[in-house]
């Protein structure tokens, strides 16, 4: 699989590897109560859809304001207003994605709820609709903060510290009065963090994460939170599974103890609690784990199945569940998987969703707004680099003029399906052929 994904490498569009990464999607998020829209992460900005992944139509880095190899994360209210971390403060747009603005930037600099300029590292929306987050800046003390009016003004919450970084605040969906938070320091010893409230922030517990081994930093995220139960989830240790891997640790008393209960051989990407209570597990290289529902420890997924022998699970650069139960995951988008986007009930047969050559273009955004003004100017230079031609269904969307498309040209390895002009193609082939040398020349097209 590796050459494939150097091939891959090769043929990505170069505007979207602008910042040094090839074009994959790494992040799915949703709206609460909304089984129509998606919101993906990209390594070239944000995808959104709201016709159940129809079409899909692009917000740029520089409309959500960052750039470079960050990833932002992303929490959906349920009145659609989008939130984003950023380095510079946290980004938010209540007119789905077209405008943007910094949550308190006209905050007197004075103000003790005052987040903008700041690192905004955890995010969290609680089911009653308060907005938690986190930050990690290094020139300035660290802070835990609750929003009460959707994003507007901040409060800290108790949590100041000048030597923690705060990597994550995470709300019971089942409790709007549990929170967890997640940090770590170097200084004056290297430890994690775990702090846990029952009264929405008005008193904390550490919690000492004993038998929870690190790695050369010591990180620890919570990553899948029980729906139901706010004393069950799952915590994460970054780079405890040496070289690569991460470790996973389960807590049924709400971080009094924890279990390991599994550890990768590279980053784990997102888990997923199952309606029925079966967890998923899910990494970019080593493959999707499962622990069935009520079983005791996780088991690689990919075995065949009946009828469908050459189905297997993707090696997700990201998994979630949307409202009504339905996996969404994030898949190759040229081999092996042929879905930047695919949909199952079942995680052996992921069908695909989108493709990038299926992009129907940038929000339909007034004229003045952030994005009008920052990303259509380079949609046409991206949807040249992906050759798009929009979805392949009726959407209710009014297509971008095609772009002229230049004679097939037989260039005697692959086409890569339309991902690149066919100048590009003879260079990405003949680049694999001096890379791979005794590789077959069927190999460059499998």
């Amino acid at each position: 699989m590796r050459w494939s994904i150097l091939l891959a490498a090769v043929l990505a569009p170069s505007i979207a590897a602008a910042n040094g990464r090839a074009p994959v999607t790494n992040g799915i998020t949703f709206r609460p109560g909304d089984d129509q829209s998606m919101y993906v992460r990209t390594t070239f900005g944000l995808l959104v859809s709201h016709d159940d992944g129809c079409s899909f139509r692009w917000v740029c880095e520089k409309a959500i304001g960052y750039g470079g190899e960050f990833d932002p994360k992303y929490a959906i209210a349920t009145d659609g207003t989008i939130f984003a971390t950023t380095f510079t403060g946290l980004r938010v747009s209540r007119d789905a994605g077209c405008s943007w603005v910094t949550a308190t930037a006209e905050a007197n600099g004075a103000d003790p709820g005052r987040i903008a300029e700041m690192w905004i590292d955890g995010i969290d929306i609680a089911p009653n609709g308060e907005v938690w987050v986190a930050t990690a800046e290094s020139a300035k003390p660290n802070n835990v903060y609750r929003s009460a009016d959707n994003g507007v003004t901040f409060a800290p919450m108790g949590l100041s510290s000048a030597t923690i970084w705060w990597k994550d605040v995470d709300v019971a969906k089942s409790d709007a009065q549990r929170i967890y938070v997640t940090g770590y320091q170097v200084a004056p010893e290297a430890i994690a963090f775990l702090r846990r409230s029952d009264n929405a922030g008005g008193q904390w517990t550490d919690k000492p994460l004993t038998g929870v081994a690190y790695g050369s930093t010591p990180i620890v995220h919570v990553v899948a939170l029980d729906p139901t139960v706010p004393d069950h989830f799952f915590l994460t240790s970054t780079g405890a599974s040496p070289p690569n891997g991460d470790r996973l640790y389960e807590s049924t008393n709400g971080g009094d103890s924890f279990t390991e209960v599994l550890s990768t051989t590279d980053p784990i990407r997102d888990v997923v609690i199952r309606p029925d209570g079966a967890v998923l597990v899910a990494t970019s290289v080593g493959g999707t784990f499962q622990r069935a529902m009520g079983g005791t420890s996780f088991a690689p997924l990919g075995e065949p199945i009946p009828n469908a022998p050459d189905a297997k699970p993707l090696r997700f650069g990201c998994l979630g569940q949307r409202p009504d139960g339905t996996l969404i995951g994030c898949g190759a988008n040229w081999q092996p998987d042929y879905m930047a986007v695919g949909r199952a009930s079942n995680p052996l047969a992921f069908q695909k969703v989108f493709r990038f050559v299926e992009l129907a273009g940038t929000l339909a955004c007034p004229a003045g707004t952030t994005s009008a003004t920052e990303c259509d100017p380079m949609w046409p230079a991206l949807r040249e680099q992906f050759g798009a031609t929009g979805p392949t269904a009726t959407c209710g969307f009014v297509p971008d003029p095609p772009t002229p498309v230049a004679p097939k040209v037989d260039t005697g390895c692959c086409d890569a399906r339309g991902a690149a002009a066919p100048g590009a193609i003879l260079l990405a082939c003949g680049t694999v052929v001096v890379l791979l040398r005794r590789r077959r020349k069927k190999d460059c097209c499998a």
